[in-house]
């Protein structure tokens, strides 16, 4: 897929901005070095000091993607996003539903915007925001991380874009050519609490539970520990973290 970056240095958001443009064939990126009003999932705003990280939206026209399958799309990318991250460092999972962490601190949060076509997906829009080189956060975001405090220096966020942009070619290739097997698998694999027990919240209150899977449909199941399987929507469900 051929792809074109445009990089400006303020907007609102990155998503807002892009969809002022035409939907190209293959992939546009737009990166800003500050955005005004720059939004997480919900209500939810990220925090970002100018010049200092990785914010940008990713458009293209995904093919085949029936809605209500778009999760798969948020598999892809998270996917690509953590095998960038890996080569900087060990740690990285990604915690349901698409944020990357690294050990059990934030590093960077996914936002995806959908248009339909029919029964299809008409065209997708990822606004990604990655912590690369701020060293404090002032929010009251209560675990973020950056790179470059994992690494110990400044990193390249251009460098970062472009792999990422090929990571997420390779990905989508792999779910476009039948591999929506793979896909599934190799996100649970990468799975935030992958494995064993731990504590949750949701609307009852804190419970033990254990990752069952999570659907395409982008349903996170929990398994309880007498056995009783759970469902949960986005923002249904709260993972409780370790202080």
């Amino acid at each position: 897929m051929n792809h074109t970056i445009i990089n400006i240095p303020e907007t609102d958001s990155t998503n807002t901005y892009i969809k002022t443009l035409p939907v190209a064939d293959g992939i546009t990126a737009v990166a800003a070095d500050y955005q005004t009003a720059g939004r997480g999932q919900g209500t939810n705003s990220w925090e970002s000091e100018a010049g200092s990280n990785l914010l940008f939206s990713l458009r293209f026209r995904p093919a085949g993607i029936a809605v209500g399958s778009q999760f798969l799309l948020s598999m892809t990318m998270a996917l690509a996003i953590k095998e960038v991250l890996d080569i900087y460092a060990e740690g990285f999972t990604l915690k349901w539903p698409n944020d990357i962490y690294w050990h059990d601190k934030k590093i960077s949060g996914t936002l995806i915007e959908t248009t339909v076509s029919g029964r299809q997906l008409g065209s997708c829009t990822f606004g990604i925001g990655i912590n690369v080189n701020q060293q404090r956060f002032l929010s009251d975001a209560p675990n973020p991380i950056s790179l470059s405090s994992i690494t110990g220096h400044a990193e390249d966020r251009q460098l970062l874009l472009s792999r990422i942009i090929d990571a997420f070619e390779k990905y989508y290739s792999i779910l476009s050519n039948d591999g929506v097997g793979d896909i599934v698998k190799l996100y649970h694999q990468s799975l935030y609490r992958r494995s064993g027990f731990h504590l949750y919240r949701d609307s009852a209150g804190e419970f033990m539970a254990r990752i069952h899977h999570v659907g395409i449909d982008g349903h996170l199941h929990l398994e309880h520990e007498d056995g009783t399987i759970s469902e949960y929507a986005f923002k249904q469900v709260a993972f409780v973290l370790p202080r």
